[in-house]
């Protein structure tokens, strides 16, 4: 019976790998690389390796004409007689010639326009007739690196374990992907992911899909990081200008016409390079692009190099893409790497129209097993053949996935990571029992160790640690138990804070309990970190970070109870309790003098913001999750991969339910909502809305008020700036009435400074925003910000600056900001 089977598979392997094959090369025998192989009028379509190997699917034997087509050869038919499998036909293409020769439309005008002219005019008829269709895809991407440095910034670089050979070099990253898409103009995408794999890797989980790949130049912009340029848009005259190359004919009789494009204005999101126009039809035959990084707003991208080629099929006059390369070179830092990926789509069908449910919120779906597939399956459905270089990245990284995996080398791993260290008394230490490979039961044991010591006038130089405990299983069932210790030296006091979190599984929720005392800035949302308060008070005395000690105890619980909407209900209790500076110690002496703690009178160092005081407070938070498009893993999992943009939209309801007075109850309600939109090449827009009301509040404690987010230090880390003023002194405003709060700002992403002389030398971004604040007992409080980003030199280009005019009443104050943008 064992016999048996293995004659079986043995036979079915060798009925699904009946193909054609051979190399592909040119005149002087040099192997080209991905040339486009079809067999004549069907859509059974392959391309060609990196050294110009091939192989195309057949499943009979028989008389078969394959057309090999590749930007600058000359397109060949060839009459194959395959009467056995593998049958071997090596094909040699010359060098294609495109003559140069009058093209009369109007005198008058360029030849290349009136080409380009005719493909506007009948681009919108091209892209119907391939408006729907379903199609099988395949593709292949893979990263690599060279000469990889030992050190950047004097930091020294590990290079990953036995991926790179002596020089530093070699393949990061290689995987395939075939699927089966089905498509709708203008941009609906489904993909089912048949087989996935990815070289090393025990998951095999491929990310190079069609969805993120589809360029379409029919369109008027093609997505990349930023909306380029389509040279036959309707607004490409203003973008680009043209040359006609010549023409020549395809052995199907279809006069080839060579465009070269050019652009007009070099940092703008356009692409350069040869695009091909068939007479006629005026569809496109095949494009060859250059995409320059800085015109798509990607710094560490030096150019990728895109091309499409196209295939006629005669039983319906259509030329539909058969095959897509792009190969990029990249670097940053000293790093340099390259990558190439490869599409191929073949098997056509084409559609009059699809069912209303053909096309949901699912956009990807991984199938059952999809990532489990052998090598037997992949030698029978790959359609572009493995490289020698492939097939050892495949060979040595999977034999090293299982040495990797193995229990002997996970526990020797584990050992080695367990090994504690003289230096991780202060760096931190985590300890980790052995994995059960059953239940996959996890325990952790982690200590903290000490950070950077900070500093704040309340407690002078202080340093936190804390010890921690994590076990969870295969259903995610367990606990999180944590303490947290704060010590600040001035004031000589220790501050503990426990955490525990159960973990209930999937789909139960989530259950958090905080206790213990802590000290806390008055607006909970932080808006100070700890690293730029330190800054600004020892160097500068600017002490903006206020405090009050808390001793509390709460619990929160989250779930989502319908698809759209997430909640969190939560109950508190604290007492409150002022605080004072403890140092006026500086680094840099000058006669200023520390404010005080209370954020309320900033000149006397002996008053506080509130009395002592106990207050328990419920809330309830929501989100609402709007539709969304996602992928879907083999176990159910969905990830958010994108779809229609809508806005964010949150809200809360906040209630004083008991305090030692009357005078701390209160209610609250409030809601944010948040809108961001691109506008194809002209910039990405972002609105920020808050509005709240207060309820009965006329004596709370200062620390229940609505504190702003503001950040007079001129430091700013938020891009985009959505929440945040600029100039708005801590506090000033804070309120315990209602307010609505705006904040706007919109990226040109190169818009407009592209096209100005000089400056678009400078591969700027020009930003402008506005920032309102309206509360009833004071007079608004407005910003107009402009400024700049993408700032730096070659691919290091983070930093941002920002010129902001307030206004409150007819008061002014100008400043500028200084950010960095990652």
């Amino acid at each position: 019976m064992k016999k048996l089977f293995s004659l079986f598979f043995l036979v079915t392997g060798l009925l699904l790998n009946a193909q054609i094959k051979g190399k592909i090369t040119d005149n002087a025998g040099k192997g080209i690389p991905f040339v486009s192989v079809s067999v004549e009028n069907t859509y059974n379509n392959t391309t060609a390796n990196e050294v110009g190997e091939y192989e195309i699917g057949i499943k009979n034997t028989g008389n078969y004409t394959l057309i090999f087509q590749s930007i600058g050869y000359k397109t060949q038919k060839v009459n194959v007689k395959a009467q056995s499998f593998p049958h071997i036909q090596n094909v040699s293409l010359a060098d294609d010639n495109y003559e140069l020769k009058e093209v009369v439309v109007n005198s008058a005008e360029n030849p290349a326009n009136a080409i380009i002219r005719q493909a506007q005019e009948n681009k919108k008829q091209n892209s119907e007739k391939l408006g729907r269709f379903e199609a099988d895809f395949y593709s292949k991407g893979m990263f690599k690196v060279g000469n990889l440095p030992n050190k950047i910034l004097g930091q020294k670089l590990e290079a990953p374990k036995g991926l790179l050979d002596s020089t530093r070099s070699g393949i990061l990253y290689l995987s395939e992907t075939v699927s089966h898409i089905t498509f709708e103009q203008p941009n609906k995408l489904k993909e089912r992911i048949i087989a996935s794999k990815v070289s090393g890797s025990d998951n095999g989980f491929s990310f190079n899909t069609a969805m993120g790949t589809f360029y379409n130049f029919y369109d008027d912009y093609v997505e990349f990081e930023i909306p380029m340029v389509s040279p036959i848009s309707k607004a490409a005259f203003g973008y680009y200008k043209y040359t006609f190359e010549g023409s020549t004919f395809d052995d199907q009789g279809h006069e080839i016409n060579k465009i070269k494009v050019t652009p007009k204005r070099d940092k703008e999101p356009v692409f350069e390079g040869y695009i091909y126009i068939v007479s006629g039809s005026w569809a496109i035959y095949a494009v060859d692009f250059t995409i320059k990084g800085y015109r798509v707003q990607i710094p560490m991208l030096k150019d990728l190099q895109l091309q499409q080629n196209f295939s006629y099929n005669s039983n319906n006059g259509l030329w539909a893409k058969n095959s897509q390369t792009f190969d990029f070179k990249a670097g940053m830092l000293g790093i340099n790497f390259n990558g190439t990926f490869t599409h191929v789509y073949s098997n056509y069908v084409f559609h009059d129209s699809f069912d209303k449910k053909t096309f949901g919120r699912e956009v990807i779906a991984f199938e059952k097993n999809s990532n489990k597939k052998d090598s037997t399956y992949w030698n029978t459905v790959r359609p572009i053949p493995l490289t020698s270089e492939e097939t050892r990245d495949y060979v040595k990284k999977d034999s090293l996935r299982q040495v990797w995996d193995s229990p002997k080398y996970q526990d020797s791993i584990l050992k080695k990571r367990n090994k504690f260290h003289l230096l991780d008394v202060v760096t931190g230490y985590s300890y980790q029992a052995k994995t059960d490979t059953l239940t996959k039961k996890l325990r952790r044991f982690t200590y903290n160790g000490f950070g950077l010591p900070m500093f704040n006038t309340v407690q002078g130089w202080h340093t936190e640690n804390g010890f921690s405990y994590t076990r969870y299983n295969k259903d995610q069932k367990g606990f999180y138990a944590g303490v947290k210790f704060n010590y600040g030296l001035a004031e000589d006091r220790l501050r503990v804070r426990g955490t525990f979190t159960p973990y209930l599984g999937k789909k139960a929720g989530s259950l958090t309990m905080n206790g213990g005392n802590e000290i806390v800035q008055f607006n909970p949302s932080n808006p100070i970190t700890e690293y730029v308060n330190t800054a600004a008070t020892l160097l500068f005395k600017n002490n903006f970070m206020k405090l009050y000690d808390k001793t509390f105890a709460d619990i929160y619980y989250s779930k989502a109870p319908v698809e759209w909407l997430s909640l969190t209900a939560g109950v508190e209790y604290s007492r409150r309790k002022a605080l004072f500076n403890n140092t006026d110690y500086v680094l840099i002496k000058n006669t200023d003098n520390y404010w005080s703690n209370d954020p309320l009178q900033p000149d006397n160092n002996f008053s506080r913001p509130f009395d002592t005081h106990y207050v328990t407070k419920a809330s309830l938070t929501g989100r609402i999750i709007w539709p969304y498009d996602y992928m879907t893993y083999p176990d159910g999992t969905k990830i958010k991969v994108g779809g229609k943009n809508y806005p964010s939209v949150a809200f809360k309801y906040e209630k004083a339910v008991a305090a030692n007075k009357d005078q701390y109850k209160y209610d609250y309600v409030g809601i944010y909502t948040r809108f961001q939109e691109s506008f194809s090449n002209k910039g990405d827009f972002g609105i920020g809305v808050n509005a709240g009301k207060f309820f009965g509040a006329d004596n709370i404690s200062f620390a229940d008020y609505k504190h702003f987010n503001s950040n007079p230090t001129h430091i700013n880390m938020s891009a985009p700036n959505l929440t945040h003023f600029n100039l708005l002194p801590y506090y000033t405003e804070s309120t315990n009435k209602s307010f609505l709060e705006i904040h706007a700002e919109h990226n040109f992403k190169g818009y407009i400074m592209n096209k100005i002389p000089v400056l678009n030398w400078l591969q700027w971004n020009l930003i402008v925003g506005y920032h309102s604040l309206l509360k009833p007992e004071s007079k608004p409080y407005n910003e107009f910000t402009a400024g700049f980003s993408n700032i730096g030199i070659g691919s290091v280009r983070i930093f941002r600056v920002d010129y902001v005019r307030s206004f409150a009443g007819s008061q002014g104050t100008n400043g500028v900001m200084f950010g960095i943008s990652l």
